[in-house]
């Protein structure tokens, strides 16, 4: 197992730690056995939240003898300071210790959310009170989307962690890496979530149970996140042996990837031939590039599937993205220079049309310029 320092907490880290959002699907028993396997194996830091169910007391139960080998993260999703302090107060209690090592600000993922927990009487001030008090040694804070809240919590000074979603199909890939510099750069902690896009990046028969353990796909997105220097550790969820056995595996592989086996990964996931949530059409591996006429063709798909996937009251992102575009896909000659060269095998020219025809339509629908 490798190890890094969680930026300003000090606290070292495994580059692979337990998620412990899988544990309400699994017993007490089997629970046991998969975190101790996983400590055994130089995991020794674990993520759960109050939000998961039971989470929080099937791993109270199965290592509490064993507190003092690992460091524990846990979440309140409470925006007020009552209800966070509540929260920590029953955190211990089912976890079992009198002591989190971090404690975070769970999906702060919109400005509203945002304005609440900083408030005067929100829930960060429960957090810094009972940092105060020992309970508690560093605050943290999650957030799945906007990038503004993003750049505020790590500027804010009063975060030492952020948890953010990052892995190849990532629909903010660029800016998101920024972001991940900037909190480098602030010396926050940072810890990836969501390394397998919810589950999408899994092969079927994984899905199935036939091949946990053994799959390349896996494997090769947990090396892609790790390949980013600014990231300090990902926490995959896990539920079986052969998931921690899997997922550990990796710690041990050569770092950073090279650029042929990103490509043989992007390969591997356009296989897949699914329909991604954020993904539709494109990967974003930018491996399609340079177009001969200019077309920037991942952010043409980035901008048709954020008009597509977005909530309606920011599908007007896509579009706004698709108008800042200099060159519009009608400039294509269709050479197909960019099919031969795309790991999915994607027919890049006649979803280029589909897309600008779907993407004009809403533009004129609305009047936009």
């Amino acid at each position: 197992m490798r190890y890094k320092v969680l930026g300003k907490t000090g606290l070292k880290v495994s580059i692979i730690s337990f998620g412990a959002i899988k544990l309400p699907q699994i017993s007490v028993e089997e629970a046991t056995k998969v975190l101790n396997k996983a400590l055994d194996l130089g995991i020794n830091f674990i993520d759960t939240a109050r939000a998961y169910k039971d989470s929080e007391t099937k791993i109270g139960i199965a290592l509490k003898n064993r507190r003092d080998e690992f460091y524990i993260a846990t979440k309140t999703h409470s925006r007020d300071e009552d209800g966070a302090m509540k929260d920590i107060e029953r955190s211990l209690k089912e976890l079992q210790t009198d002591y989190i090592d971090i404690y975070q600000l769970h999906t702060v993922s919109n400005k509203e959310e945002w304005k609440k927990v900083m408030a005067p009487n929100g829930a960060l001030n429960a957090l810094k009170k009972a940092k105060q008090r020992g309970i508690i040694g560093h605050i943290g804070i999650t957030i799945h989307r906007d990038l503004d809240v993003m750049r505020w919590a790590i500027e804010s000074g009063e975060f030492e962690t952020i948890m953010l979603a990052y892995n190849p199909l990532d629909p903010e890939g660029v800016e998101r890496e920024g972001i991940l510099k900037l909190a480098k750069e602030h010396g926050l902690g940072v810890i990836i979530m969501k390394p397998l896009s919810g589950g999408q990046l899994v092969m079927p028969e994984t899905e199935m149970g036939r091949q946990v353990g053994n799959d390349p796909i896996v494997r090769g997105c947990l090396r892609f996140i790790l390949s980013n220097d600014a990231v300090d550790t990902v926490i995959p969820g896990m539920k079986r042996i052969e998931e921690v056995e899997e997922n550990v595996s990796v710690a041990d592989m050569p770092l950073p990837m090279t650029e042929e086996e990103k490509r043989e990964l992007f390969k591997l996931i356009g296989s897949l031939k699914k329909s991604f949530r954020y993904g539709q059409m494109c990967l974003r591996c930018g491996y399609c590039l340079p177009c001969p006429q200019g077309i920037l063709i991942p952010e043409v798909f980035r901008a048709y599937d954020s008009y597509l996937n977005y909530p309606d009251h920011v599908k007007d992102v896509g579009l706004k993205i698709y108008m800042s575009l200099e060159i519009k896909p009608d400039a294509c000659i269709e050479c197909r220079q960019c099919v031969s060269r795309c790991p999915a095998g994607i027919d890049i020219p006649t979803r280029l049309k589909e897309a600008a025809k779907v993407l004009e339509a809403a533009i004129k629908e609305r009047g936009l310029k």
